[in-house]
């Protein structure tokens, strides 16, 4: 069956559209947010190996911030490391088995770091 077309704004019913403020406060676009301190957070590197094609890489889990602020600190430790990553779901992705180096930088940084598996 076929869905009716709504030409007029009779067809709305009975919805009200305001563009005035009535104390509805969302949320702006000024507004930070905050952002938790590197001594606050603990991360936990993992090195995986399966689902990569045989590869190893090392996923850095548990960081709390901005979108903007994980793919900047992904930059960064892929830059210490000279080697390539990306950042997917809120983690971090090194290619390779680079914990030592990676758990040394963000140590430097101030994190609180955890080796997880192998």
């Amino acid at each position: 069956m076929a869905k009716k077309q709504s030409n007029s704004l009779e067809d709305l019913g009975s919805m009200v559209f305001s563009t005035g403020n009535s104390g509805f406060q969302g949320f702006d676009e000024e507004d930070e947010i905050e952002e938790i301190q590197a001594g606050d957070q603990l991360l936990e590197v993992h090195l995986e190996k399966k689902g990569r094609g045989g590869k190893t890489a090392v996923v850095i889990k548990g960081f709390e911030g901005s979108d903007e602020a994980l793919k900047d600190l992904a930059k960064a430790v892929k830059g210490h490391c000279a080697t390539g990553g990306s950042v997917k779901d809120g983690e971090i992705i090194i290619q390779g088995d680079m914990r030592p180096k990676i758990l040394e930088y963000l140590q430097k940084q101030g994190y609180k770091t955890k080796r997880v598996g192998g």
